[in-house]
């Protein structure tokens, strides 16, 4: 199946499918007023703190969808797969998540808190499809798998990118089959990224770009025309944070820029949040100004 003719399928297919559907048309409903464009702004599990109790710190229960639902302008949630005791590597706690989900009218568009392994092998393929089932359940269509410095492969050697590339390329016609993309957020740079994705050469293997860590790791002139190079059909998600300043604020990354760019090659996914707040009530005051920033330059096609 051609890249472009999956993607497709895999957006708009998992929104006929359980309670993860009726959440989306829910939330994607929320966000529109006035005939705005139909933006998918998320957030981080991971970024949301309890307005009740400030001193708990992050949200990691069943509480996150109620939090989030007090926040105007975010329709989803990212889930940390592997946080807490029980995580959703339990199935059940993965089940219940969805039913939180659709009680509050949010959407579960990805997961998150899915590590590699220094060595990549088979051991690392069987955490991923545990992983892969408990997005498939909640509903996810992207499941970010993280590697950073010692666990990145060195693209220079094959030796060090084979075992990357043979894991990714066993796991990505299940998670194709589970309707979900696997998007690789790590530290290597954004042409790296792009000479990876083309190895495994399948449709579910993405890049879930950050342009906050392409700066992290060294790249940050690259970070922007990363996006161009990348281009839509390798990106899966994008994460935006601006290191716990406004998006306005000038700091790492042009964000404006970014959006500009991001609406150059059309795209249409995802923007989750990961971003640092001091309080829940800072974290509304701060996404709002945010998402009038992406409102003011991003635009995505309809339809």
């Amino acid at each position: 199946m051609k890249r472009r003719k999956f993607l497709k399928q895999a957006s708009y297919g998992m929104a006929s499918l359980g309670f993860a559907g009726a959440a989306s048309a829910q939330g994607q409903n929320r966000n529109m007023q006035g005939g705005r464009l139909p933006y998918k702004i998320g957030i981080r599990q991971a970024s949301l703190r309890n307005p009740e109790d400030e001193t708990e710190g992050m949200i990691a229960d069943f509480d996150t969808f109620k939090v989030a639902r007090d926040i105007p302008g975010i329709t989803g949630v990212e889930l940390q797969v592997t946080n807490g005791s029980p995580n959703m590597h339990d199935f059940s706690v993965a089940r219940r998540y969805k039913a939180e989900a659709h009680r509050w009218g949010l959407d579960i568009p990805t997961t998150a808190g899915v590590w590699s392994h220094p060595q990549w092998g088979p051991h690392t393929a069987l955490d991923l499809m545990n992983s892969i089932r408990a997005s498939e359940i909640v509903g996810a269509r992207i499941m970010l798998i993280a590697f950073f410095r010692d666990d990145a492969p060195d693209m220079s050697s094959e030796e060090s990118y084979g075992p990357v590339v043979s894991v990714l390329r066993e796991i990505a016609p299940k998670a194709q089959e589970a309707g979900i993309i696997l998007g690789l957020e790590n530290s290597l740079s954004p042409q790296e990224n792009k000479s990876l994705v083309d190895m495994v050469d399948h449709p579910a293997v993405k890049v879930y770009y950050d342009l906050d860590n392409m700066y992290n790791y060294g790249y940050g002139e690259a970070a922007v025309p990363g996006i161009e190079l990348l281009g839509n059909e390798r990106i899966a998600t994008v994460h935006v944070k601006n290191n716990g300043r406004l998006l306005q604020d000038d700091w790492r990354i042009d964000w404006p820029a970014a959006f500009k760019a991001l609406s150059g090659i059309a795209y249409d996914g995802w923007l989750i949040f990961e971003t640092r707040h001091e309080s829940h009530e800072q974290c509304k005051a701060m996404t709002k100004e945010n998402i009038a920033l992406i409102e003011q330059h991003f635009r995505p096609p309809r339809g």
